[in-house]
């Protein structure tokens, strides 16, 4: 069964007639054909008795055309794309119209106003729930991305030097990445020096690296449709034993819920399992935000590995296990890695060594 027949037939059993996906990797989730449409309008018109449509930018429409066995009809600049939406689809005038609320601005909700008459229902749940369980040939991809994770983070380590800035670091991460054939970060790359790492969000920037402190990256990249996310903390010189034994608890922490996680157990349990080594050393208003995120085919997706989260883990999830302690003023460590639940456990996309580095 395809993807979208899935999710068709899921919608016929709620009595829905028509869904409208509008995110670009839930697109790509369900058809395999990728376009970023920028401010421009995309969307793929999901029916429980006819064939798909894909509505989109003119620009792109010969590229879905190969791609895709349904109709694709493009639009362009100079044309009233809702006015051309409505005049093109089969019927406008349902009981329900699922739609993707995460992904629904004000605008989008007024256009789709003057296209359909009905009510409009969150689409985003039913897809959350088709991606959260990955299959082989996901987890497969999931790999190749997190090895070049552990490529990337391998450049920005050979690149430390007192005489160098985060920005030169990140600029030759990501020129290393272009020459092996990686188009895309998953995220703006992090590296960030002494007390900027306490900020879990630092911007890096033109700040040297410091001498005996502790040096944070964070990254990952795309391949193959696919991302992976990584951090890592690292000694230049020679840290003060306080920041050398902030980094153990944190791996500590880290270890202790890749080590608890398994079929069975809960998000919120997982989370604490590390949170309570962090709370229980004295730290745990430090450790200032969940433990970790689900990850795919966009770096962050569902679910969150937090408190109050008593989702069941099962086989097949893909999410980060990233404890950090952020001390303003005296240092920031951050270890994260993103794995797979197996059948009795959880295997990691990324393999760099977690004992703390010295450079």
């Amino acid at each position: 069964m395809t993807k979208i027949k899935q999710l068709t037939n899921n919608l016929s059993e709620k009595m829905i007639q028509v869904a409208i996906v509008s995110d670009p990797v839930s697109i790509n989730y369900l058809t395999g054909f990728y376009s970023d449409p920028h401010e421009r309008l995309m969307f793929l018109f999901l029916f429980a008795d006819k064939k798909p449509l894909l509505f989109l930018p003119q620009l792109d429409a010969k590229r879905a055309e190969d791609v895709l066995d349904f109709p694709v009809v493009g639009y362009v600049d100079s044309e009233q794309p809702w006015q051309k939406m409505k005049a093109i689809l089969p019927k406008t005038d349902y009981r329900q119209i699922a739609v993707e609320f995460e992904n629904l601005n004000i605008t989008k909700l007024r256009g789709f106003e003057t296209v359909f008459t009905g009510e409009f229902v969150d689409l985003t749940p039913t897809i959350n729930q088709m991606r959260l369980i990955k299959s082989a040939d996901e987890i497969e991809k999931m790999f190749v991305a997190g090895d070049y994770a552990d490529k990337a983070v391998q450049i920005g380590f050979d690149n430390i030097s007192l005489d160098t800035t985060e920005a030169d670091i990140i600029s030759q991460i990501e020129f290393g990445m272009k020459k092996q054939g990686i188009q895309k970060m998953s995220f703006d790359t992090l590296v960030l020096t002494g007390n900027n790492a306490a900020n879990p969000h630092g911007i890096p920037g033109t700040n040297k690296i410091e001498n005996d402190s502790l040096l944070l990256f964070d990254l990952g990249v795309e391949a193959l449709g696919y991302t992976s996310d990584m951090t890592r903390t690292v000694a230049v010189g020679k840290p003060d034993q306080f920041k050398k034994d902030i980094y153990e608890l944190c791996r500590e922490a880290q270890q202790a819920a890749i080590d608890f996680i398994k079929p069975g157990v809960t998000a919120s349990q997982v989370d604490a399992a590390a949170r309570d080594i962090i709370e229980k050393a004295g730290y745990g208003e430090y450790f200032n935000h969940r433990l970790g995120h689900g990850i795919g085919m966009s770096v962050h997706e569902f679910p969150s590995i937090m408190a109050g989260n008593d989702m069941t883990i099962v086989e097949g999830m893909c999410f980060s296990v990233e404890p950090g302690i952020y001390i303003p003023g005296k240092v920031g460590v951050r270890i994260e890695d993103c794995g797979h639940v197996t059948k009795n456990g959880f295997e990691l996309f990324t393999k760099t060594p977690k004992e703390l580095l010295y450079y």
